[in-house]
């Protein structure tokens, strides 16, 4: 069955200030209706806007059908309707054009609660304390207890809706009070707290954060680094030194699982590697222990916004056997990184004898990192 969304964007939301109506205020650089016109992509869509609103409507959604509202919320929910009538909508979604964050989860559980349901619409339980004031004063209080917060959109069975709008003729607070009247049973479908309204100023302060949360900033980087044995009495690997028959040759401490690390989070930062921060013909860095080269990684990171999510290193080998060193190792690279060893993973495996590690001429080490922006 088709879906028709109806978004109304009519109405001139003086409350949210700066003098332009809260629809074509700007949300994070963009109109608040451009992200709620985004929001239903894909869908067959009337947009219902004030005529003084034609020409700018025109130029930002090119190739949607306007429609123009009239005296009332009901009234232009009913032009819509009525414009709509005959086409073969089976359903239809109305919207509140101030409301830019509704998700596709929520459209889809509106939608799917009308297989048995003429209407349905999201809410949220009341859970403060609901009192009624007098001069400023409380004069008494009111039981939450059945009370719901109402949410759009709000999804009907498209000819009892329109019929319903037809008859009412008045206005209504929102389309299931228009439902109601004409007896139709409407289902309560679970809302959405951040499927929140823009009617005050305060609204857009949490409404530009909601969005930054949403394009929140991932960067993934993965590192491969290699060291051949040499002469020696152990290897440092991820920061802990282990007793070995032979140690691991490098400009560095050749500590094979850091390096693969440290070029993990530079990947993920698109910061080059390495050999990039501390080029191995620089004399200052022979010997150096590896943990300067992880904190420079890290410190990087934060410098750009960001904090290591977590991160993984896989150590290739035959020997040493890492199995009993991996707690201490997952201990150190959460101390240099400075986050909890609950979000460091280090773990081994061989390559069954196979090729060089196999063979073991050295160790292999990979790793992954994943970056968040703040």
């Amino acid at each position: 069955m088709s879906t028709l969304v109806v978004i109304v964007a009519a109405g001139r939301g003086t409350r949210a200030g700066s003098g332009v109506p809260k629809q074509w205020r700007n949300l994070d650089g963009r109109p608040v209706l451009a992200h709620t016109v985004a929001a239903f992509a894909g869908l067959p869509l009337i947009l219902v806007i004030h005529p003084e609103d034609r020409p700018q409507a025109e130029a930002l959604f090119p190739g949607t059908e306007l429609v123009e509202g009239g005296a009332s919320r009901a009234a232009s929910v009913r032009n819509a309707l009525v414009a709509a009538q005959g086409r073969g909508f089976a359903r239809v979604l109305i919207h509140d054009g101030a409301r830019p964050f509704v998700t596709p989860a929520l459209t889809a559980r509106l939608v799917a609660a009308l297989d048995t349901a003429t209407g349905a619409a999201p809410a949220l339980p009341v859970t403060d304390a609901l009192w009624h004031g007098k001069g400023g004063l409380v004069g008494g209080t009111r039981s939450r207890e059945g009370l719901f917060r109402a949410q759009t959109p709000q999804a009907f069975r498209f000819e009892p809706i329109l019929a319903a709008h037809l008859a009412h003729g008045a206005d209504a607070a929102d389309d299931v009070e228009v439902a109601l009247a004409a007896g139709l049973d409407v289902a309560i479908v679970e809302g959405e707290e951040e499927n929140l309204k823009l009617t005050f100023p305060g609204d857009f302060d949490r409404g530009d954060k909601l969005l930054r949360n949403r394009r929140m900033d991932l960067r993934m980087g993965n590192g491969y680094d290699v060291h051949a044995f040499t002469t020696g009495d152990h290897v440092w690997l991820c920061g802990v030194k282990i007793p070995h028959s032979r140690g691991l040759l490098g400009h560095s401490d050749a500590d094979v699982g850091m390096h693969a690390l440290t070029d993990a989070i530079y990947g993920a930062l698109a910061a080059g590697d390495i050999g990039r921060h501390f080029p191995p013909s620089d004399p200052q860095w022979k010997g150096a222990a590896s943990h300067a080269f992880l904190s420079h990684a890290i410190g990087l990171a934060r410098d750009q916004g960001f904090e290591l999510s977590n991160c993984d290193v896989t150590l290739v080998c035959e020997r040493p056997k890492i199995g009993p060193h991996a707690p201490q190792m997952r201990a150190e690279l959460a101390r240099i990184l400075g986050i909890e060893a609950g979000r460091v993973s280090v773990k081994a495996t061989t390559s069954e004898r196979l090729g060089f590690t196999g063979r073991e001429e050295g160790i292999a080490a990979l790793a992954t990192a994943l970056l968040v922006q703040r």
